[in-house]
C-alpha cells in the first residue's frame, strides 16, 4: 500500500538558483509546516507572492540546521512513499538541494494536462484550478500548508476521474499517475505570446523560427521548463 504525502514549498523565487524558505506536508491526518532562513535573501517579488519576509526568518535556522531535515528525508524517501505536488519538478528540485530525493512522485499539474486532452482549461496553476473546479477548502493561497490542502482535494478529484474513466481500482490509478508524472507533458497549444490560442502544429508550418527562438530561450534560461523544452524539441524534430 502506497503512503501518499502531499507537500509544497515556498521559495526565494522560481528559478534553479533559488532555495526553500518554507515546507509543508500532510501525511494522513498529520500536518507539518516549517519556516527557515534560506541561504540567500528573499527578494520582494517572492515575498509579494507568499508574504514571507527576510525579517520573519532572520533569527531562524536554515533547513539543514533546523533538525527537520532528517525526519522529512526519512519520510519522503520511504520505499512505499509517493510524494504529491503541483508542478512537482520544481518542488523536487528545491528539496533535492537539501539532500532529499523521493523514489516516487505524482505531479498533479501533469495529470491535469493529461486529462485535459482537448485543452479546454486556459490555466493550470493550483489556485486557478481550485476555483475553476469549485474545490471547497479553507486554505490561504500561496501559503505552503494552504496550497497543500488545496492540492489534496485536487488530487482526490483527479483520482476519482481517472478511476471512473478507465474503470480502475485506486492502486492502478496511482500507478498511472506516477507514470504520467515521470516524463514531461507534450503541449499542443500556445497560451501566451504572439501565437496565443494557436495550435503548435499549425504555428510550426508558418513560423518555425519562433519555435526555434523559444526553444533557445528555454534552454538558456534558468527557469523550470521541462514540458516546453520537450514539446518544442518534439515539434522541431530535435
Amino acid at each position: 500500500m502506497n503512503k501518499l504525502i502531499f507537500f509544497d514549498t515556498e521559495t526565494t523565487g522560481n528559478m534553479e538558483k533559488d532555495f526553500l524558505c518554507q515546507i509543508a506536508y500532510k501525511n494522513g491526518t498529520a500536518n507539518f509546516t516549517g519556516l527557515y532562513k534560506p541561504p540567500t535573501k528573499i527578494p520582494p517579488e517572492a515575498s509579494a507572492v507568499h508574504h514571507i519576509t527576510n525579517k520573519m526568518v532572520a533569527n531562524l535556522p536554515t533547513f539543514a540546521e533546523s533538525g527537520d531535515l532528517e525526519k522529512i528525508k526519512k519520510l519522503f524517501e520511504g520505499e512505499n512513499t509517493v510524494v504529491v505536488a503541483h508542478n512537482a519538478p520544481f518542488d523536487l528540485m528545491m528539496i533535492k538541494k537539501e539532500g532529499i530525493e523521493p523514489k516516487n512522485f505524482i505531479c498533479t499539474l501533469r495529470v491535469v494536462r493529461h486529462l485535459d486532452k482537448d485543452e479546454k482549461i486556459s490555466k493550470y496553476n493550483l489556485q486557478y484550478l481550485r476555483y475553476l473546479l469549485e474545490i471547497e477548502v479553507e486554505a490561504t493561497a500561496h501559503d505552503a500548508m494552504g496550497d497543500v490542502l488545496v492540492l489534496e482535494k485536487l488530487f482526490e478529484r483527479l483520482k476519482k476521474k481517472m478511476g471512473e474513466q478507465d474503470n480502475l481500482p485506486e492502486e492502478e490509478v496511482i500507478k498511472q499517475m506516477i507514470e504520467i508524472s515521470s516524463h514531461p507533458s507534450l503541449l499542443h497549444t500556445f497560451k501566451f505570446g504572439k501565437h496565443n490560442g494557436k495550435r503548435i502544429e499549425d504555428v510550426i508550418k508558418t513560423d518555425r523560427g519562433y519555435l526555434e527562438w523559444l526553444l533557445e530561450q528555454k534552454l538558456n534560461g534558468d527557469g523550470i521548463d521541462e514540458d516546453w523544452i520537450y514539446t518544442l524539441k518534439h515539434y522541431l524534430n530535435k
